[in-house]
């Protein structure tokens, strides 16, 4: 046992004094904070939609902070509206090198959830914060300020409040424009007596007394007003296809009901089978029996403005056409998703 003790002091003293001759405490001492290169302040750039999304679209460089001793560094990049003293910054990105890039659509993705408005030429402030293992204090560099043009491919939208679910902007339907910029807002909607249109404020929410609303002008002929006005009024509770250009201060509603037909369904290309109306899922469906062969959906049992039978390369129903079931026959339940305006839906699941 004793000459164990002194197997283990012997190791104890051995460790201690490898320790205190090869061990050495660095003061870290701040000598550079990573100052940007490039590009330089005032650098402009506007992003293209139609472009390769994977291709580059932005590279930052950056000196390396200096700590005057050899260290690993971690360098965070923030991006952050200008004017805003990057109270709420983006992390960009984080890197040990002194540079980074983006592709197109990465960089717009972080341009965008900075602030800045799709097709409009906005200034944004980009910094590098520098840190050294956890706990220490970061180093910040100068920003540089940045004109960026950021694009969407989302349409823009506007929300039917209304008696329909309770008056509450937030979860109301939406109608979507044709393309960014334009007031040609489109979609289907169950009505139930009165309603108005409203828009999204400047956080893109829908809120009352914060985003503009548009109702009648009280002649019920289809106009719409922003002062003054008295709510829209569905003659009877529906389903109904609605068009308000806020452009042109115009709204229209039709009622709609829909149905499946052609050579795939029990009654072929003679008449439709109707489609029910959920008012928890705002889909409409119907379980069915179906056969190899061409459909499609149409509205009020007619030939004309509602007709869907063909779906676009994102996979969206378009109008004209027929679309085809390859299927096993037998019992399918048929669902036709028009809740995203300007981009819906269908799927046949075999029950």
């Amino acid at each position: 046992m004793k000459i164990y003790k002194l197997l283990l002091l012997l190791v104890f003293i051995i460790t201690a004094s490898s320790c205190d001759d090869n061990e050495e405490l660095y003061t870290l001492n701040l000598q550079g904070s990573g100052e940007i290169t490039a590009p330089e302040s005032g650098f402009k750039q506007v992003l293209n939609p139609e472009e390769e999304q994977t291709n580059t679209a932005f590279t930052l460089i950056w000196n390396p902070a200096d700590y005057d001793i050899p260290v690993e560094i971690t360098y965070d990049v923030e991006f952050a509206k200008s004017g805003t003293d990057f109270a709420e910054p983006i992390l960009a990105g984080s890197t040990s090198n002194t540079n980074m890039t983006w592709t197109v659509g990465d960089f717009n993705s972080k341009v965008v959830g900075a602030g800045l408005s799709p097709f409009t030429e906005g200034n944004m402030d980009i910094r590098i914060v520098s840190t050294v293992g956890e706990g220490s204090n970061p180093q910040i560099s100068e920003p540089i300020t940045v004109l960026i043009t950021p694009f969407t491919t989302d349409l823009p939208t506007i929300a039917v409040p209304g008696n329909h679910q309770g008056w509450d902007p937030p979860t109301a339907p939406l109608l979507a424009a044709s393309a960014f910029g334009a007031t040609d807002y489109e979609g289907y909607v169950w009505l139930d007596g009165e309603y108005k249109f409203i828009g999204r404020n400047q956080n893109g929410e829908f809120v009352w007394n914060e985003s503009v609303d548009w109702g009648d002008d009280g002649s019920f002929t289809g106009k719409l007003i922003e002062e003054n006005e008295v709510n829209c009024n569905a003659d009877a509770a529906g389903y109904y296809f609605v068009n308000a250009d806020t452009g042109e201060l115009t709204y229209s509603t039709k009622a709609v009901s829909w149905g499946i037909i052609g050579a795939a369904t029990p009654t072929g290309w003679d008449s439709d089978t109707n489609l029910v109306y959920d008012a928890a899922t705002r889909t409409l469906s119907v379980d069915i029996d179906l056969v190899a062969g061409p459909f499609k959906f149409r509205g009020n049992d007619e030939w004309g403005a509602f007709d869907l039978g063909t779906v676009d390369d994102d996979g969206f129903l378009q109008g004209g056409g027929d679309l085809t079931f390859d299927g096993a026959a037998g019992k399918y339940r048929v669902v036709l998703n028009l809740n995203n305006p300007r981009e819906y839906t269908y799927s046949l699941v075999k029950i």
